[in-house]
């Protein structure tokens, strides 16, 4: 319907850029006499928050049950909502250009759309030491809220723009229920909202190298136009030049009828 295929995997970007903030989190193991022991990565993957439970709880007893279970501790992240941010939407004459495939083109972007996509951090572990951990290492960082520097187009690298991902929340659930011998889960859940900007598609425009503004006396003339008395032409010094180039301007003013044709 609409006639101009684009796709600048925003959401996918978003989700990869938010996932890269917590891919690198450890666990430190010590003993009694405060020494490290063993060091452990916290695996994250995209997924339900009930599906990790799920995997969890498929080893119920561990007395009898020899099945192996999910190892902890672990977090996993997923979108939650989409939400269009009325307060961030600019002017639809908000636009900016770039350089297009030759001096005489230029790529045009149109103005944003703006949405704030919610995300949901999930932390599971066995014990209380391993999940403070990891919630300690990621609360500083948001103040609450925690910028990057982004790339939204794969062919336009200048292009570059920030993206505020703010803390909103932090819930905690102790599943412990039944047997003492049943599998515990700690759970610590953080929310977080990202501002993500959605553009259109890219057009190509020619480049103006061209100014012509004609003066009028608007008491003079027949009763449905007014009389034109000069002509005022500006372009570009040299001719060809650039959208990017370094130029003057020309100027010519006819002041007799009939001007010359630009």
């Amino acid at each position: 319907m609409f006639g101009t295929h684009f796709y600048h995997q925003r959401i996918r970007k978003s989700v990869a850029v938010f996932g890269t903030l917590f891919n690198n989190l450890y666990v430190l193991r010590k003993n009694s006499n405060d020494q490290v022991i063993s060091q452990v990565k916290v695996p994250l993957s995209y997924g339900p928050k009930r599906k990790f439970l799920e995997r969890i709880r498929e080893n119920p007893d561990l007395d009898t049950d020899t099945k192996v279970a999910i190892k902890l501790p672990r977090m996993s992240f997923e979108i939650i909502s989409i939400t269009y941010d009325a307060q961030r939407q600019l002017q639809k004459t908000n636009n900016f250009t770039q350089a297009g495939s030759s001096a005489n083109l230029r790529n045009k972007f149109y103005s944003f759309v703006p949405y704030t996509i919610g995300f949901q951090l999930s932390v599971y572990a066995k014990n209380q030491d391993d999940a403070l951990q990891i919630v300690e290492q990621i609360l500083p960082t948001f103040n609450p809220q925690y910028s990057l520097t982004i790339k939204p187009f794969t062919d336009y690298p200048n292009v570059k723009e920030d993206v505020p991902i703010t803390l909103t929340g932090v819930d905690f659930s102790d599943d412990y229920e039944n047997a003492l011998e049943n599998r515990r889960t700690i759970i610590y859940t953080l929310s977080f909202d990202m501002r993500v900007n959605f553009y259109g598609a890219v057009s190509e425009t020619g480049v103006i190298r061209t100014s012509i503004n004609n003066i009028y006396n608007q008491d003079a003339g027949l009763l449905d136009s007014d009389l034109q008395i000069s002509r005022l032409t500006v372009t570009t010094d040299p001719a060809n030049a650039s959208a990017d180039s370094d130029f003057g301007f020309s100027e010519t003013l006819d002041l007799e009828y009939p001007f010359d044709s630009a």
